[in-house]
């Protein structure tokens, strides 16, 4: 082994370490930034590591250097530039972006390695055993399904796309099951005939299964579909790295692909969903025109109270427990730094204040854990489902704030509701509940909301920002904040 391996290889070393100490600290809010450039720092290194073996032409390292400072620049002014509200469809890009790397690391190599046909003996020449070219075959696979559904996911997001009525038929498993097959055969053939016909169709009946797969999925399964596609894009690098011999990468892959997965089966528990249901058993909240969640019809209410931010101000006064339930009506409003506001507020006047997390609120795993953290609430203060839960019953008051499903009791109370089953925040347990919505719309279940005709409830209607900062107005006209916390 040359002095360039070995620290190729010790440079590798140092790379996976440094992952898997990023990857662990992601699960802390406090720890999630420096989390984050450890990550990101480990991938530099891999990069490193992996060029120092290659004997590149100054050709080579001019294309290198290109495609790093074009990538590199576009993930800036992404960074810079997507609000918080758009994070979801820009997590699910990011998915699809890693499935298409690996898509076409493997065409390369069954391409350029084979010369652009076939060996002789039916198998490439740079990656001659059959490992290797079950590893493209899966590298592919994987990853035009994660490229296409990723696109999907997050057109359908960002109501671009519409759900078709006859991806809510028997149709669509027929045809999913065709493409299935088909890229199942081209796989097998694509072992005798690697830089043939069958690595295209294996890439045409792919990305289109992945189109059929997420097209139809509505938009209360979306969380369960990002973490999903997010395990598919480390299932699709792990290939990759058997596919160009990286240790590295087979690592990486793995870790992110089991994580991915584990979050799957979070989210499929906090929805009371399997799996199967989510991927094959149709569309909870979608519609055939397309947009998902935020609209519904708003009759059916007969007993709805509502209330002025003024009133809702004056119980917020002598109220000694405060719960805020944020949801994605918040994140739409960018009302996450008045929130802050309000909460302080609340706490120089003896309250005592915490936020309610339901694992998923919002529009992917963790979206109002970031955004409350944008805003500096410390990460104490975030509780989730099951802790909060038994405190509801000794809150004086709960404030929702564009959250619906999530804090809807007929998920407890009625057999007959699509949400029945799914754990929910138990808001309806407190003294008095707020719930600032635009409108009397429904979630992205598409039902009414048995929550807003409670006798304890009370709707402020209104933009979340508007209606908060009203509140901030209301209580500093009120004297708070300038009392003296009580003992």
């Amino acid at each position: 082994m040359t002095a360039t391996s070995v620290l190729s290889y010790a440079i590798d070393l140092v790379a996976v370490l440094l992952l898997a100490l990023g990857l662990k600290g992601l699960s802390k809010v406090r720890s999630a930034r420096s989390a984050n450039g450890l990550a990101a720092l480990a991938m530099g290194l891999a990069v490193v590591g992996l060029l120092i073996q290659q004997q590149l032409s100054p050709q080579a390292w001019l294309w290198i250097a290109a495609g790093s400072a074009i990538g590199g620049l576009a993930g800036l002014l992404t960074a810079q530039r997507v609000p918080m509200t758009a994070m979801p469809e820009t997590v699910a890009l990011f998915n699809g972006c890693g499935g298409m790397a690996s898509l076409l690391v493997a065409v390369a190599v069954a391409l350029f390695q084979s010369g652009g046909a076939a060996a002789p003996d039916g198998a490439l020449e740079g990656a001659a055993d059959l490992v290797s070219l079950i590893s493209i075959v899966i590298s592919v696979f994987v990853g035009a399904i994660t490229f296409s559904g990723s696109v999907v996911a997050m057109g359908k997001l960002q109501g671009w796309i519409a759900t078709p009525a006859w991806t809510q038929s028997s149709l669509r498993h027929a045809v999913n099951i065709t493409l299935a097959v088909t890229a199942l055969v081209a796989g097998v053939l694509l072992i005798g005939d690697p830089a043939g016909l069958p690595l295209w169709l294996l890439v045409g009946a792919s990305t289109l299964l992945g189109i059929g797969v997420t097209l139809p999925i509505g938009g209360a399964d979306m969380p369960v579909v990002i973490s999903l596609l997010n395990s598919y894009s480390g299932v699709a690098a792990a290939a990759a790295g058997f596919v160009v011999g990286s240790q590295l990468l087979i690592v990486a892959g793995a870790m992110v692909g089991a994580a991915g997965l584990i979050l799957t089966q979070v989210m499929c528990t906090a929805m009371n969903r399997s799996l199967v249901s989510v991927l094959f058993g149709g569309a909870l909240g979608a519609s055939a025109t397309g947009h998902v969640g935020g609209g519904g019809d708003e009759a059916g209410y007969t007993r709805i109270t509502s209330c002025s931010a003024e009133e809702c101000a004056m119980a917020l006064e002598t109220a000694e427990r405060v719960v805020f339930v944020p949801g994605y009506g918040l994140a739409v409003a960018q009302a996450q730094h008045t929130l802050r506001e309000l909460a302080k507020l609340l706490e120089a006047n003896g309250a005592e204040v915490s936020y309610a997390i339901h694992p998923v609120a919002g529009r992917m795993p963790g979206h109002m854990n970031v955004l409350l953290a944008e805003a500096d609430v410390p990460y104490e203060q975030l509780i989730e489902m099951d802790s909060i839960n038994p405190e509801f019953p000794r809150t004086d008051v709960v404030i929702v704030l564009g959250a619906n499903d999530v804090v809807n009791p007929d998920a407890k109370s009625d057999p007959t509701s699509p949400l029945f089953g799914m754990p929910v925040l138990e808001v309806d347990q407190a003294r008095q509940v707020f719930v600032v919505k635009r409108s009397l719309g429904a979630g992205y279940a598409g039902i009414k909301n048995a929550l807003f005709e409670l006798p304890q409830t009370a709707m402020v209607f209104g933009d979340a920002k508007a209606v908060l900062a009203g509140l901030v107005g209301e209580l500093r006209e009120l004297g708070v904040g300038k009392k003296p916390a009580a003992v």
